[in-house]
């Protein structure tokens, strides 16, 4: 069972930046796919980044491309998720998920086995 923890998140100004790092409990992490994803209340889960086992895949949605990137560090069993350019509507809280598939082409949520707890991202304008 893989655990994730999210940290990283705060309240900024629009046009800043912030980066979101999810840790691992398990070296399988390593052999995974993972993901970001974001939610407000009373809205569906929404996809946000993916990256593939070796990081030699990333895809974004298109509300983030070209603002987040997302990144890991095998060694360290970590994902990340830089976020520049800050908008009021980046507004959630933030989860990471992993994806047995080391391939990175999931992108719902049923899609992922594990989920991080969340943190909060609060962008005003």
């Amino acid at each position: 069972q893989v655990q994730l923890v999210e940290s990283g998140g705060g309240q900024v100004q629009a046009g800043d930046s912030l980066r979101l790092s999810c840790a691992a409990s398990e070296q399988a992490f390593s052999d995974y796919s993972v993901g970001w994803f974001r939610q407000v209340p009373g809205k569906d889960r929404q996809f946000v980044a993916i990256i593939s086992w070796n990081a030699g895949y990333t895809y974004y949605a298109d509300t983030v491309d070209g603002r987040f990137i997302i990144s890991r560090d095998l060694p360290r069993k970590k994902v990340y998720l830089q976020m520049d350019n800050l908008k009021p509507e980046d507004t959630a809280v933030y989860y990471c998920a992993a994806d047995r598939s080391p391939t990175g082409r999931a992108r719902g949520v049923n899609e992922f086995e594990y989920w991080g707890q969340g943190t909060q991202v609060t962008v005003s304008s």
